[in-house]
């Protein structure tokens, strides 16, 4: 599970980049809305401390305050590659709502959390908070049909309200399955109603090139990228698709995959995105790579991340570290030397 230390650092982070609203329930709306995006699997007590120190940062004056307007400006596009519009643009209908259709290969089923919030749009239908969903057109049945890139949710809640009847939708030019897929992660890419990992299946879907690399390097490492959450995990899963794709990202397929085995041959359950940041870490920085190997911190990490745990936390609040820093460190402590340690912050 994720330490309230390293939510309350992205929250402030993000707020201090982002800026807080004015209001004080958008920002607690706001601040909820973020954890319980960022930090899924985070526990409750985690998340009320995190929430508890962020609100101190606040009484701290610590964030500017957003605007309440601003213009919409074009942004400079000198020294960009700016190509030819691709598809057309697309077109507005109201239809019956019954009457869409979803691609399982690409959006997975509802379960009781989407079931949660089918009801809560249902009971609370308001037409100013509704976002039509994004179709396209498919054969279905030897039929042309309306297949939903985006927005199931709203769409079986609005089949399901007995006062609607037609809703607005948007539909893209987007024929083939992959296209499809393709159209999901761009209507998505910037919005936090739709998870990393929804984004992560649709792009293989639609065979995007670094969504491919990272599910080549995740296969050889022995890393199973789960597409939801799940009560009991198996040796080797993972929810942190961030963080492996950051990984592959700043170091390669090769690097990447050498890392991610580490953790998978120590057989966690599941793969969290500190351990990942903590083993990169220990692989590549040079105050502790030269001294060790990835099969003696396998080796080191292997059956004892619960007391790991307990104990990178508390280094954490004592020397005010992210939680990876300082369980990077623990893991190198009880890693088995091949040469003696560079001076530093592992000694």
């Amino acid at each position: 599970m994720t330490d309230h230390v390293t939510i309350t650092e992205h929250v402030v982070d993000e707020l201090q980049r982002k800026g807080m609203p004015t209001n004080a329930d958008d920002r607690t709306q706001f601040v909820a809305l973020l954890i319980a995006t960022e930090f899924p699997m985070a526990d409750e007590v985690s998340v009320k401390l995190a929430i508890k120190a962020v609100n101190e940062h606040l009484r701290a004056g610590a964030f500017r305050p957003v605007d309440s307007l601003r213009p919409i400006e074009p942004v400079n596009v000198v020294g960009l590659d700016v190509g030819a519009v691709v598809n057309g643009e697309p077109i507005c209908e109201r239809v019956d709502p019954k009457t869409l259709f979803v691609d399982p290969m690409y959006q997975r089923d509802i379960g009781e959390r989407g079931l949660r919030q089918i009801r809560q749009i249902i009971e609370g239908w308001d037409w100013n908070k509704f976002k039509p969903p994004i179709c396209s057109y498919a054969d279905h049945g030897g039929e042309t049909v309306l297949k939903v890139l985006d927005g199931q949710h709203t769409a079986i809640a609005a089949a399901s309200h007995p006062a609607i009847g037609w809703i607005p939708v948007m539909i893209c030019e987007a024929r083939e399955t992959a296209a499809q897929a393709a159209a999901f992660v761009g209507q998505n890419t910037q919005r936090l109603a739709v998870t990393p990992l929804q984004l992560h299946q649709a792009a293989l879907v639609a065979e995007d090139e670094d969504a491919l690399t990272i599910d080549q390097v995740c296969k050889k490492a022995g890393v199973r990228v789960l597409q939801y959450s799940v009560k009991n995990f198996d040796p080797g899963d993972t929810l942190a698709i961030g963080a492996i794709a950051k990984l592959v990202d700043a170091r390669g397929a090769m690097k990447a995959r050498i890392i991610l085995e580490v953790l998978a041959k120590a057989k966690f359950a599941p793969i969290l995105a500190p351990q990942i940041k903590a083993v990169e870490l220990l692989l590549t920085d040079a105050e502790f790579k030269t001294s060790i190997t990835p099969e003696a911190v396998t080796e080191a990490i292997a059956g004892t991340w619960i007391t790991d745990q307990d104990k990178a936390k508390h280094m954490a609040l004592s020397h005010k570290w992210p939680f990876w820093k300082a369980l990077a460190t623990h893991w190198f402590r009880n890693t088995k030397k091949t040469r003696p340690a560079t001076a530093g912050r592992a000694a």
